[in-house]
């Protein structure tokens, strides 16, 4: 009971805290509260989610990962990069659409979410390998939204439609700058995700993990060249827009692609 009244709470703080920069994109700033009254909701509301996950371990006996538990701690994680990277940079208005994500997930993990008749906690080490993929998949989910809202103000700037929400946008090089930062830590946690990986799981090329280890690689593989293309070539724009998606997409399809096939479908672990 306590759990259920924890992650409505969760939710409903989540909607106010993502309300906040959507008021001010319909209405201006002088007319809606201001990021620190989302940050101090959205911080609330991250709390009692991390609540919800920790007790939900103790009633399951540990830390679980299947597909709804895992799209719960994915959303706090985007929540938490959200807030994370709003506290000095003019990345609040990713709120609009992460916060009432992490919403979602809080109460999906809760009432959908169960771990498998026989199903074990995570060691130790795999347990590091899980959350360093969580933690990558969660910063570059944040940097692909905000590629896309990166997409819509240079298309409204080159239709020459400055008015609506990208008046109240930083500037494009402010936007690229945040974008280059969320990929570039991206990066690292992907970096140290598949080296984990090789390192605590028995075979990343096994049967039932191949698809997911190549598809990650690909990933790794595309932000890497785009980093390179960044610093080397000054690639911006839609270069860099269609190489975040590009490379999100392939690790939306290794992480989640996998679980929703392997345990949804198949009903497999």
């Amino acid at each position: 009971m306590l759990t259920m009244l924890l992650a409505f709470t969760s939710f409903g703080l989540y909607l106010a805290a993502g309300a906040i920069p959507a008021l001010r994109l319909l209405r201006g700033p002088g007319r809606s509260p201001g990021k620190p009254l989302m940050l101090a909701l959205g911080a609330l509301a991250l709390a009692l989610h991390a609540a919800v996950a920790y007790l939900s371990s103790l009633a399951a006996g540990g830390l679980y990962f299947h597909f709804f538990e895992a799209a719960s701690m994915v959303g706090l994680l985007m929540a938490a990069m959200t807030l994370f990277f709003s506290l000095r940079q003019p990345a609040e208005n990713m709120g609009i659409l992460t916060l009432p994500l992490a919403g979602a997930a809080v109460l999906a993990g809760l009432l959908l979410g169960s771990p498998e008749p026989g199903a074990r906690a995570l060691p130790a080490g795999v347990g590091v390998h899980v959350y360093t993929s969580l933690l990558a998949y969660s910063t570059l989910a944040v940097a692909a939204l905000h590629a896309v809202l990166l997409a819509l103000q240079e298309s409204r700037l080159r239709h020459r439609h400055p008015g609506g929400f990208v008046r109240l946008l930083p500037s494009l090089q402010a936007m690229e700058s945040l974008l280059f930062q969320m990929l570039t830590l991206g990066f690292v946690l992907l970096t140290g995700s598949l080296l984990t990986g090789f390192l605590f799981l028995e075979d990343m090329f096994a049967q039932h993990q191949v698809h997911k280890t190549v598809l990650s690689l690909v990933a790794w593989v595309l932000f890497a060249i785009l980093l390179i293309g960044r610093w080397r070539f000054g690639w911006r724009g839609q270069t860099a827009v269609r190489w975040t998606i590009g490379g999100f997409i392939a690790l939306m399809l290794a992480y989640f692609g996998s679980k929703f096939v392997l345990e949804l479908l198949l009903h497999r672990q």
